[in-house]
């Protein structure tokens, strides 16, 4: 899946889309998906200057943007536009490496439990093979009012 598609799938725009590219989807199961961090996000402006660093909670943010790609194709089709994926909830989160820009975060997740609207589900995220951050995400899917 690649940007124009997410974007039909996602609400989020810049600056606050955090998902360029899907590697992998099992709808309703897992996911793959790619973050290129750059120096022109504008966070790194006062996060840190001289020396740039991605905040862990927009890492957090760009597994729950991916959790939700896992969730949205679950609707049909002709009603997905009526819905959208809202945070939850946070447990066990857990940063293991700093994020730089020029590293390329790879966004995997996995549900491990649903329960009508709301979803569970496992994210890690790592650049070139290590773990940078990882938590157990909840989110509800519901209908746009």
């Amino acid at each position: 899946m690649e940007i124009r598609e997410i974007l039909k799938h996602l609400p989020h725009r810049y600056p606050f889309l955090m998902v360029d590219r899907v590697l992998e989807l099992r709808e309703g199961e897992y996911i793959k998906a790619l973050k290129n961090v750059t120096i022109n996000e504008p966070f790194f402006v006062g996060h840190f200057p001289g020396d740039p660093v991605m905040p862990g909670v927009l890492i957090i943010e760009a597994l729950a943007q991916a959790g939700a790609l896992i969730a949205l194709p679950t609707i049909p089709e002709e009603k997905r536009d009526n819905y959208l994926v809202y945070f939850g909830g946070i447990e066990k989160a857990r940063f293991k490496r700093i994020v730089r820009p020029g590293d390329q975060l790879v966004l995997e997740g996995r549900t491990v439990k649903r329960k009508g609207p709301v979803w569970k589900m496992e994210g890690t995220a790592t650049v070139d093979g290590e773990v940078a951050a990882e938590a157990v995400l909840q989110a509800f899917l519901t209908e746009r009012r």
